[in-house]
């Protein structure tokens, strides 16, 4: 698979939901959706800024050390080894990656979120090569240790209509 197409893996995300936090024990606590969302879109945004900067070191704080990340059809295994053998390679080979026409929607269910991500990209490669593809990705969030982290990650794009 063409490595521009196949970096339609990274997304991340904005926007504001407003509910209480439902807990597994199932009570709720003065903690709104807003602030944990808050909490969710920064990490969402720090990885979408690694990327953007093509230097995902450190990227792996944002994922559960047993996530599972899907892109395009493949099962790409943990984050860490979606990192080793397919986004670390994808990232030398790039010039730059921009995202744009970026939106996300957040909702809980308990202690559970799940994010959906839309947006535009543009990849150029060192050789000149560019690819613009218009992507969805969904995230499962979960706080552990007290921070939010994507236990599993799914990612999909396409050519824009009219391409």
């Amino acid at each position: 698979m063409n490595p521009i197409i196949a970096l339609a893996s990274v997304a991340i995300s904005q926007a504001a939901l407003t509910q209480p936090v439902q807990h597994p024990q199932g009570h709720s606590t003065a903690v709104t959706a807003t602030t944990e969302e808050t909490a969710i879109r920064d990490v969402l945004s720090r990885y979408k800024s690694a990327i953007e900067r093509l230097d995902a070191a450190g990227t792996e704080e944002f994922f559960a050390s047993d996530s599972a990340i899907f892109e395009t059809g493949g099962v790409e295994g943990s984050y860490a080894q979606y990192l080793r053998h397919h986004l670390g390679p994808e990232l030398k080979a790039f010039k730059s990656f921009s995202f744009s026409d970026y939106e996300v929607a957040v909702r809980f269910e308990g202690p559970i979120a799940l994010a959906t991500e839309t947006y535009s990209y543009r990849i150029q490669t060192k050789s000149g090569e560019i690819a613009e593809r218009r992507g969805v990705a969904t995230s499962v969030l979960k706080k552990l240790d007290g921070k939010w982290k994507i236990l599993s990650m799914h990612n999909s794009a396409r050519k824009p209509k009219g391409s």
